[in-house]
């Protein structure tokens, strides 16, 4: 047994798949998403910077918003290397430690961009119910708190989930789905009972990502209420104008996400690119889209931004 645990921790070696019958396209196939990297990771590079250098930026709304772009960098990172690895090498080996790390932090960054979303559909919430006591409710260290609690939740349920892995022993092909680690092709490969892991996975999801779309949705109908309940047409709708982009941030977020247990469930006769392409769309489209969508529909980062641009051509 000993042995066996010994294999299954230190020696186990995982093989990562790119895009299955398409790898003689898969140089062809990296350009777009090397496309899609460099967006997200200057785009989300520059929100923050924006946030941090603009001091009319420091307000509660982008602080919570530097924290959807940290999320977003993170989830980008996670899996970059692995991803662009096997369509430029064909690296697709990937030690047992090294994918129980990279599903960690790609888990992780995922809790966290859901739990970011509710906060930030609370503050839409408090600006819209109750604007003269926005500032008081959510006051610098209570902006920590949420920080701090929204790391916490992730990192707590991620290492029980990563702690329930390790115990288990994998003597199945070592092939994984994705080229990337995730949670339940780790756990699929393994030849012990995963009951555990299963229902673990499940609670995970249900009490991270589900009650987070539970809450965002309660957020929205009280929301609607009070913006109805304005008299003027002209504040209606520039009271409901502050959470168009908020709303973007959740479709972007959660359609990938239905999408892709859609075609789990229901693409049971699809070819196999279809799910790799969008399981990585699933990860990547939220961290492409999010600076693009606040850059547009934001007025304060769009003039954040342009500022920021006019004063590096004005210095060079």
């Amino acid at each position: 047994m000993s042995n066996s645990q010994n294999f299954t921790s230190s020696s186990i070696i995982f093989l990562l798949t790119g895009v299955p019958g398409l790898e003689a396209f898969h140089i062809w196939i990296s350009i777009p998403f090397c496309f899609l990297y460099a967006t997200a990771l200057s785009g989300n590079s520059l929100i923050l910077f924006v946030i941090i250098t603009q001091p009319s930026l420091h307000e509660p709304m982008y602080y919570f918003l530097s924290m959807l772009s940290t999320t977003d960098l993170g989830l980008s990172i996670s899996t970059l290397v692995t991803m662009l690895g096997i369509f430029w090498f064909n690296t697709r080996e990937i030690s047992f430690n090294a994918c129980l790390s990279q599903m960690f932090f790609i888990q992780l960054f995922t809790v966290m961009e859901s739990s970011v979303l509710l906060a930030m559909a609370f503050d839409r919430f408090v600006a819209i119910s109750n604007p003269l006591r926005y500032a008081s409710v959510l006051t610098n260290l209570k902006i920590v708190v949420i920080g701090v609690a929204i790391i916490t939740r992730g990192t707590l349920t991620l290492t029980i989930m990563v702690v329930l892995l390790k115990r288990l022993s994998y003597c199945r092909s070592h092939v994984l789905l994705h080229s990337y680690c995730f949670y339940p092709d780790v756990m699929k490969l393994s030849c012990t009972d995963t009951r555990i892991n299963s229902a673990v996975g499940l609670t995970a999801l249900i009490t991270t990502a589900g009650v987070d779309s539970i809450f965002i949705v309660l957020s929205y109908v009280l929301i609607i209420r009070t913006v109805l309940s304005i008299a003027s047409p002209e504040e209606r709708r520039k009271a409901f104008s502050t959470c168009v982009s908020h709303i973007g941030a959740v479709a972007v977020f959660y359609i990938p996400l239905i999408s892709l247990s859609f075609v789990h469930r229901f693409g049971k006769g699809a070819p196999p690119y279809v799910y790799t392409l969008i399981a990585n769309a699933y990860l990547l489209i939220p961290p492409v889209m999010n600076p693009i969508i606040y850059s547009v529909k934001t007025k304060q980062i769009r003039k954040a931004v342009l500022k920021v641009f006019h004063s590096s051509v004005t210095k060079t």
